[in-house]
């Protein structure tokens, strides 16, 4: 069950997913979860997640570190109001999400279900 304002969901993003899952299922055991072409979510691993395909490799950051939020718009605000900048907005089946920069550069997402 998400909640409001915790971590809710960890996102890697790699250039191959074949070798992502063959790497992750192979090393840590996860199954997975094809949505699309371009997404993987994992199973397994403690924690939801999920692998998003990318042109460009990953920063050596690693992952993103996505927020579950019952009220996105009111998070969102909260975000800019606290000099966060938001760099994106998606919206995806069954939700939406925006991801933005806290003032120290590292980039974080939050999202909502969509009723």
């Amino acid at each position: 069950m998400s909640r409001h304002h915790a971590i809710d969901y960890v996102e890697l993003t790699v250039t191959d997913l074949a070798a992502a899952r063959a790497f992750y299922g192979s090393v840590f055991g996860w199954g997975f979860q094809e949505w699309g072409s371009s997404y993987l979510a994992f199973e397994g691993a403690g924690l939801d997640g999920g692998i998003t395909l990318s042109d460009t490799p990953a920063p050596r950051c690693g992952a993103l570190v996505i927020v579950y939020s019952e009220r996105l718009d009111d998070t969102r605000a909260a975000v800019v109001a606290a000099g966060g900048e938001i760099t994106a907005e998606h919206v995806f089946p069954g939700g939406r999400r925006f991801h933005f920069l806290d003032p120290s550069g590292n980039e974080l997402a939050v999202w909502t279900k969509v009723a």
